[in-house]
Parts: structure tokens; C-alpha cells; sequence
């Protein structure tokens, strides 16, 4: 992939230049006053608007955040993720402009100097962004492009969408991958091509229905294979178990037994709780006990792993050279059933292995566990899209920024 200092050759030079840069802004919020949560993402942006902004570019970033329909909607305005980026840039002057590429847009990008930053509003209050209809997608990207000089493309936790931002401007434009992304495909090239054994996967989250490819690929790539959090219970269900009121996925058994049984053929251990902390609710403070894994009760649901389950876990991560972590593995928002998540994230930080924490609910696990970032690998900025890649499918937001 071409990277800035192709960009910067090709162009000449990146002083005075609009380039036109797509970050992934995509924070959470939180639902009271609307600030910013988590500003890992933020954060992961700064080094290549930085680079950018050092010199002389009049950086124009576009980003989106939660799911509006293609029509403004003001809870998802990028305003509070600008906000925290001039915290974290305070000699840096940082705009927001009031629209993607009406009026607002326009009068801002004309004013904008060099060494200077501006952020348009969320890309999806455009229909355009995310339209299936080619010729709509592409009218959109014109109207980005027409805004710079060059694009670069940063927003790794978007690069499997097909979107105009992330796919049709960068065959408007000449173009390069952000440092943000070629980090991204370093890592992920190193976990599928060239892994360091012991290889273990940890997987959790809610649904296994959200992890069927990663999971059927890895069974060819992973020495072990850990499963925890609301997936688990379908594992649990296959194996003849029962599991009360938790999640489970009935459509998903029979595939699930296959996985078991494929496992076993091709001798990859497959690791699973032997205890779960079962609640009479989904609530914080709902009434809980820890209960062996096969022995749920029917009036309860599983919120975590056990205790049990966390050393099992530990011990399983303690000998790897390489682990790949999604997926939280529990309900890690509520104390009560953090316990098991906190363990899985201790375990690598204790282990020797290159750990990958594989973006989405997992960094901000890490993050809000009070885990030092720096004591993992790498903690990915793109769950879905880091997920794709270990799959094996293709990712248009790469692949458009090939040599």
C-alpha cells in the first residue's frame, strides 16, 4: 500500500495541501451528558493528523458515529469527539463544521489554514456514505474529493465497508494508507501468516452468529481456541448442557457441534468455562452466585465466566507466544460480573505472548478495567474489520489502496 511519504512525492509536497483524511471517530457517549466515554480511537487518530498538520497540510477530517439514517440527528453529531480532540491537541486549531459538504463545509474549507484542522459532520447524515447504489455513493465521494488535494485513509475500524469515504474518494484522489492502518495489517499479517506458537485465540461477546467465519477460519490457523462471554452458552447447549435463561442462539446448535467436532479432528484444544456466575437478571445489582458450567439453573442466566474459569483461562494463555483476544467475557459494565474479562486481560498482561486485543468491547474493556494500554501488543481500533481480516475475506478499504 502507498504510504504518506508516497503521497508527499507524488503531490510534491504536503505544505498547503488539503488532504483529505478518514478517521474513525466512532466513540462511545455517554447518555447523560454526552461526552466521550472511551477516546481510544481519538487518540489512535492523533499520530498521522499530526505528521499531516507538521507539515503544512490543512488536514480535513471526515469521520462517522453511531448509525443515523442519513439525515442529521443530533445525538450523533461528532461535536463531543472534536471536543475531546482539541484536549488532546490544545496548540492545534480544530474546527467542526456544521454539515458534510453544504455551505458549512465549503466556508470552512476555504478558510482553512495551513497547520490547521478541520472536521466535517458525521459522514452518515449523508445518505451517500453508506448508499448501495453505486452511482449515489460515488456523487457523494465527488463532492468530498472535490474538498483536497490528496486523501489518506485512517480509519482502520472501517476499511470492510464499501462506503464512499473509504472506497470511492480513494479512487478519486491520489491516496495513501495512514499510519493507523499499515500498523493494523502489520499485526494482523503477523497473527494469520507468520504466528508465534502456542497460538491461542480468547473469544467472547455476545453471539456466535457474529464470530462464525473467524471461528471456522481459525480452526485452521489456532492452536487453541478459548470461548467465553454470552456466545458460550451455545456451546454450552451442543454439548447436551443447560443453560437456564441465558443467551443462546438455537439456529446456531448444530454448527456449533460442528466446530466441536472439528476441533477435535484437527486437534485444536477448545477451552471452556467450568463455572459461570448466574444471575436472576440482566441488572447490577440482581441477586448471583457462581454455579458449575453444565449446572445453570433454569431461572437464572450466565452474566460471566467464574472464577475457576478465569484461572482455567489464565493457565491456558500463560505458555502462548501469540494471542488474539475479541470479545469480553462477560457483562464487564457491571462489577459484579467484570471478574472474568478482568482475568482473560490480566492473564496477557502477566504472559509473555504478543497479545492482541481485537478492538470494539475488548479495548474498551481494557481501557475501562484500568488495564495500562502499554502492557498489551497491540489493541486494535476495528473489531468487525480486524475479524474480517482474520477470516481471510477481502476488505474494499484495503484493497482500493493497493500499489
Amino acid at each position: 500500500m502507498k504510504t504518506i511519504d508516497d503521497l508527499t512525492k507524488e503531490l510534491g509536497t504536503l505544505s498547503g495541501k488539503r488532504i483529505l483524511v478518514r478517521s474513525d471517530l466512532n466513540v462511545p457517549l455517554d447518555k447523560e451528558t454526552g461526552a466521550v466515554t472511551d477516546d481510544g480511537r481519538i487518540r489512535a487518530s492523533l499520530p498521522t493528523w499530526q505528521r499531516l498538520l507538521d507539515a503544512g497540510a490543512k488536514v480535513i477530517v471526515v469521520a462517522h458515529l453511531g448509525r443515523p439514517k442519513g439525515t442529521p440527528e443530533a445525538k450523533y453529531s461528532l461535536a463531543p469527539a472534536v471536543e475531546r480532540a482539541k484536549q488532546l491537541l490544545p496548540g492545534v486549531t480544530i474546527t467542526l463544521a456544521e454539515d458534510t459538504v453544504g455551505e458549512s463545509a465549503r466556508a470552512a474549507v476555504s478558510a482553512l489554514g495551513d497547520g490547521e484542522l478541520l472536521v466535517l459532520e458525521n459522514l452518515r447524515f449523508n445518505a451517500g456514505e453508506t448508499s448501495k447504489d453505486e452511482a449515489e455513493r460515488a456523487a457523494f465521494a465527488d463532492q468530498l474529493a472535490a474538498f483536497a488535494d490528496g486523501y489518506v485513509s485512517d480509519g482502520f475500524g472501517v476499511v470492510h465497508r464499501k462506503q464512499a469515504s473509504v472506497y470511492d474518494v480513494a479512487q478519486k484522489l491520489p491516496h495513501a494508507a495512514g499510519g493507523l492502518v499499515l500498523a493494523e495489517v502489520e499485526v494482523l499479517k503477523r497473527l494469520t501468516e507468520t504466528p508465534q506458537r502456542p497460538y491461542a485465540v480468547v473469544l467472547g461477546g455476545s453471539k456466535v452468529s457474529d464470530k462464525l467465519g473467524v471461528i471456522d477460519n481459525l480452526l485452521n490457523t489456532a492452536d487453541r481456541l478459548l470461548i467465553g462471554g454470552g456466545m458460550v452458552f451455545t456451546f454450552l447447549k451442543a454439548q447436551g448442557h443447560e443453560v437456564g435463561k441465558s443467551l443462546l442462539e438455537e439456529d446456531q446448535l448444530d454448527t456449533v457441534r460442528g466446530y466441536i467436532e472439528r476441533a477435535q479432528k484437527q486437534g485444536v484444544e477448545l477451552v471452556l468455562p467450568v463455572d459461570v456466575v448466574a444471575a436472576t437478571a440482566f441488572a447490577a445489582d440482581a441477586e448471583h452466585s457462581t454455579v458449575a458450567a453444565e449446572q445453570i439453573p433454569a431461572d437464572r442466566l450466565g452474566l460471566d465466566i467464574g472464577p475457576e474459569s478465569g484461572k482455567l483461562f489464565a493457565s491456558k494463555l500463560a505458555d502462548c507466544e501469540t494471542v488474539f483476544w475479541n470479545g469480553p467475557m462477560g457483562v464487564f459494565e457491571m462489577e459484579s460480573f467484570s471478574h472474568g474479562t478482568r482475568a482473560v486481560a490480566q492473564a496477557l498482561v502477566d504472559s509473555k505472548a504478543f497479545s492482541v486485543v481485537g478492538g470494539g468491547d475488548s479495548a474498551a474493556a481494557v481501557r475501562t478495567l484500568g488495564f495500562d494500554e502499554k502492557a498489551f501488543g497491540h489493541i486494535s481500533t476495528g473489531g468487525g474489520a480486524s475479524l474480517e481480516f482474520l477470516e481471510g475475506k477481502t476488505l474494499p478499504g484495503l484493497t482500493v489502496l493497493e500499489n
